[in-house]
């Protein structure tokens, strides 16, 4: 709206200054020059620029890659998004049969969404450790009451915290209570656990430690043969944050727009435009061209930093030694800050890149005579696919 009225005080002024002949003329030269300027950056040669296709439903033909699976850090089995925190979650529980301190750590960090109140109660946590570990003849620091407001408040509402006082040694006891009647019921420390201390403080430093257990998003990392179609993306939906139906309706909407509006888009106005449209991607799909014209694809997360992109390449690599340069298209070496975000580097949802062989090093291993080996892992090599 702002943009139409805007074209409409322009209209009336040069109307009045030049006449329609002018008018149409700059209007015309205007375009001409908007044309342009999209022509060099929507090009697929364009340096940080990349075509973004429309999300195709998994199991459709000619997707670049099936979809978005993570890997179990605790039993190394492949999920989709939607089984993550139902696998481990259930992965957790399993794990009490073997290790209970750890299971029962691991489920007050990841079965606990408020990571702020899990910091408040394990803090608290540790404080009844350090008080039975500095006064151990103190009676008093090896029972807690259970109907304690602070226990209550900071310990009782998360889930994991009893299984955990119970893993390291204490026991629920009733208890009569001075000027009660009834007893209450209270954690009292174990005498065989208060004759090991170091196990308290031992436990204590672990619970401090740790952190929620989060599905690892898999690389799904795959060697393609040389390809013309190494720069053709087709991505399911589970890249995208919005719905195959609303990338298309906006899509649609966008391209019925773009003559009304372009015009009076400045280049600075076009960029926030596309940093708001970075937000609408989770993942992205990454391929490295290497000299010898092979493709090395995997998956990230679109706020991943670019120094995860390196070490991906690095693993592949036989003499993963050697320094190398990443190229985005068009020949523009990617930034050196690895703590970048992909995002900002413009490489989602989707990104070609070139791998390149530092020169000055490339330079002084030929002048000695030898070549590096072989660019990818003989073991990567013999899985290599043809891409279609």
């Amino acid at each position: 709206m702002a943009a139409a009225a805007a074209l409409a005080r322009l209209e009336q002024k040069q109307s009045r200054a030049w006449g329609p002949t002018s008018q149409d003329t700059i209007r015309n030269q205007v375009r001409k020059e908007l044309q342009a300027e999209a022509t060099v950056s929507g090009s697929p040669e364009a340096p940080g620029t990349n075509v973004v296709s429309e999300p195709r439903e998994e199991g459709s033909a000619h997707l670049a890659v099936p979809g978005v699976y993570f890997t179990c850090p605790l039993t190394g089995a492949t999920l989709r998004k939607d089984q993550r925190d139902a696998c481990i979650k259930e992965a957790i529980l399993l794990h009490f049969s073997t290790d209970p301190v750890a299971a029962s750590i691991m489920k007050i960090y990841t079965f606990n969404k408020d990571q702020d109140r899990v910091k408040l109660g394990v803090d608290t946590i540790a404080k009844y450790l350090d008080n039975i570990h500095l006064h151990p003849e103190e009676e008093k620091y090896r029972k807690i009451k259970l109907q304690n407001k602070v226990f209550q408040e900071r310990i009782n509402c998360l889930e994991g915290t009893h299984e955990f006082f119970e893993a390291i040694g204490f026991q629920k006891v009733l208890l009569p209570v001075q000027d009660q009647e009834d007893p209450e019921e209270f954690y009292v420390l174990s005498e065989t656990t208060l004759a090991q201390p170091q196990s308290l403080e031992r436990h204590k430093e672990q619970l401090l430690a740790a952190e929620p257990v989060r599905a690892k998003l898999d690389r799904q990392r795959r060697v393609f043969q040389p390809s013309p179609l190494a720069s053709q993306f087709e991505l399911p939906g589970d890249f995208f944050n919005l719905t195959a139906e609303e990338i298309k309706r906006e899509q649609r909407l966008r391209s019925e727009a773009v003559e009304r509006l372009s015009v009076l888009r400045t280049k600075a106005m076009r960029e926030k435009e596309e940093q708001r449209g970075l937000r609408k991607y989770n993942y992205t799909l990454l391929r490295v061209r290497l000299p010898d014209g092979c493709l090395l694809q995997g998956t990230f997360y679109a706020r991943e930093r670019l120094g995860a992109v390196y070490g991906f390449v690095r693993e592949a690599l036989q003499s993963d030694w050697l320094p190398f340069e990443l190229l985005a298209s068009g020949g523009q070496k990617l930034s050196e800050d690895e703590n970048l975000a992909l995002n900002e580097c413009g490489l989602v949802p989707s990104a070609l890149l070139t791998f390149s062989w530092d020169m000055a090093v490339l330079e002084d291993i030929k002048a000695a005579g030898a070549e590096p080996d072989s660019i990818l892992k003989p073991e990567l090599l013999s899985a290599i696919e043809k891409l279609s």
